[in-house]
């Protein structure tokens, strides 16, 4: 009966002495408060033990073990809040610098200007016939261009402006297609489009590119910067 009431009077003991500690550390981040709670109970936990019968050591350094490992866990990760800021501010550097400059960023569309349109190709690999399709607004065929063989890798394209028959196309806005083989195996190609970098977004997922009317592209889009 005895052991009972002195276990009683501990857990008191305790609870009043974390109560305490609650309220004059309101200011202070929760992790110091979680380790002031943590210690606190220890140290009572200490000195309310039962002589006959004290904590076992083990069960101390359990504890102390899992303090440490929740206290390690919160400074890595407030290490790493600090690195992703510090990439996002080299990102935003980076991209400030191609405010104005013309980018190929994946995307099928074609303006054409002053009888030029310009374009770009993504080849997964080497291929010995590269084909670029161009179509008008309604999907319909003006011009095939026969680029013949080329290279893996990144590389732009010139449209004259011209119809297949010759006559002059009409300044706009147009599409076009990417047909890619080396022998009789198709080639994975991956249309381009052409786009100026008119200011850039900072938000909270990171930093995008605004291409105006063809919209925000992230900096991993950027296949080729010109």
């Amino acid at each position: 009966m005895a052991t009972t009431s002195a276990t009683s009077a501990s857990a008191q003991s305790i609870w009043e002495t974390l109560g305490k500690r609650s309220s004059s550390t309101e200011s202070t981040d929760a992790m110091t408060e979680s380790q002031n709670r943590f210690l606190t109970l220890l140290t009572t936990q200490l000195r309310n033990q039962d002589p006959l019968n004290p904590m076992d050591n083990a069960q101390m350094t359990s504890q102390l073990a899992q303090i440490s490992t929740v206290d390690g866990i919160e400074r890595l990760n407030a290490t790493l809040q600090t690195l992703l800021a510090g990439n996002v501010d080299a990102q935003a550097m980076q991209a400030a610098a191609l405010v104005g400059r013309h980018v190929l960023v994946p995307g099928s569309s074609l303006t054409l200007a002053s009888g030029q349109a310009l374009g770009g190709i993504d080849l997964a690999g080497a291929a010995d016939k590269v084909v670029v399709t161009v179509k008008d607004a309604n999907g319909l065929v003006v011009r095939t261009l026969d680029l013949g063989e080329a290279k893996a890798g990144v590389f732009g394209f010139a449209w004259d402006g011209k119809a297949d028959g010759g006559a002059a196309a009409a300044a706009g806005a147009y599409s076009f297609e990417v047909a890619a083989t080396q022998g009789a195996n198709k080639v994975t190609a991956t249309a381009l489009a052409l786009g100026t970098v008119a200011s850039i977004n900072r938000s909270s997922v990171g930093v995008s590119l605004n291409l105006g009317s063809m919209g925000l592209v992230t900096m991993s889009d950027v296949k080729q910067i010109l």
